[in-house]
């Protein structure tokens, strides 16, 4: 938790930065002004990768659905094929991901495991936490940069691998693909170059390959876009003993993570990426009202452990594949 607060950036420098768009002299409603900025708002975005927009007076999880459909100009997009749980509210607005208070979410691209993914998401800060709950980000390009040349490289000849077993320890299937129907999820898998494989009535295995390094369509610069160090077996260590691993076998965990190739990638090297997310993140603490816009391709996102009682909420739109 002390080092989740670290992250935080202090009022004199968030007052300065440019991405922090201050609107509490705002005398409109929070709808109605950013129905007279679209261009504006989203030319911030593009600039910067993400705004965060503050003191708006919002009163509603659908004004905030309206609010984002307005700005992405489409409906927003309904969550399949998830890595986590969360809850639906209406028009394809969701919780964040429901992990105990306690345990800090990793910094990542949303759904960069998959070969589709939103490039546009919006957060709603509805009820900001007594303590910690900051969503921290960090820029995917430099991420990029930062990671030692040969491990890049490496990452960036083979791919990712990602395999997923669901049910007693992960997310079940049902909830996953949201189905009850195995032929659905196995038409999803068939349309999704994923690869399936029905252990027994019950259980689903399924594999995918996925790029660890990808090109951002507007800028075209590099960016690391891969979930090896959420997926990977290492990141399994608060919820599985070593024991229980090695017993199940890597390619029976709930998830992991190997090179394109399939070979194993070491808990060294895990180590390494988390550090350099650790050394490029930075937060703002949340307050009532705050609206974060991100660029999915350009920053990552997590969550920092929290107390009190935390509600944030998000939608995603400009659904991007590969």
């Amino acid at each position: 938790m002390d080092h989740a607060l670290s992250l935080e950036l202090d009022p004199t420098t968030i007052a300065a930065d440019p991405r922090v768009h201050d609107l509490s002299e705002v005398k409109q409603s929070g709808m109605a002004w950013v129905k007279s900025h679209v261009q504006e708002v989203n030319s911030w975005v593009e600039r910067d990768g993400f705004a965060l927009l503050r003191g708006l007076n919002i009163v509603s999880t659908n004004q905030f659905s309206t609010i984002l459909e307005t700005l992405f100009g489409e409906r927003l997009s309904q969550y399949i094929y998830r890595s986590s749980p969360r809850t639906a509210l209406n028009n394809n607005i969701y919780t964040t991901t429901e992990y105990h208070a306690d345990q800090v979410i990793l910094q990542h691209n949303e759904n960069a495991y998959s070969n589709v993914w939103p490039m546009r998401m919006g957060f709603f800060c509805v009820i900001p936490a007594t303590t910690g709950g900051c969503t921290p980000l960090a820029d995917s390009r430099e991420v990029y940069r930062h990671i030692p040349a040969e491990l890049r490289d490496k990452f960036e000849r083979l791919g990712v691998q990602y395999v997923r077993n669901y049910g007693d320890i992960d997310l079940p299937w049902q909830e996953v693909f949201q189905t009850e129907s195995k032929t659905e999820v196995e038409h999803y898998c068939q349309q999704n170059e994923i690869e399936f494989t029905w252990l027994d009535d019950k259980r689903l295995q399924t594999k995918q390959w996925r790029p660890a390094v990808m090109r951002h369509p507007k800028s075209g610069e590099k960016v690391w876009f891969n979930q090896a160090h959420l997926f990977h077996c290492s990141s399994l260590d608060n919820q599985l003993s070593a024991h229980m691993r090695d017993s199940i076998g890597s390619e029976f965990l709930p998830r992991n993570a190997f090179f394109g190739d399939g070979s194993e990638i070491s808990d060294q090297d895990i180590a390494m990426i988390n550090q350099v997310y650790r050394d490029l993140t930075f937060a703002y603490p949340w307050q009532k009202n705050d609206i974060l816009l991100l660029d999915n391709m350009l920053f990552t996102h997590g969550r920092e452990a929290y107390t009190g009682t935390r509600k944030v909420l998000v939608g995603m739109a400009k659904i991007a594949s590969a």
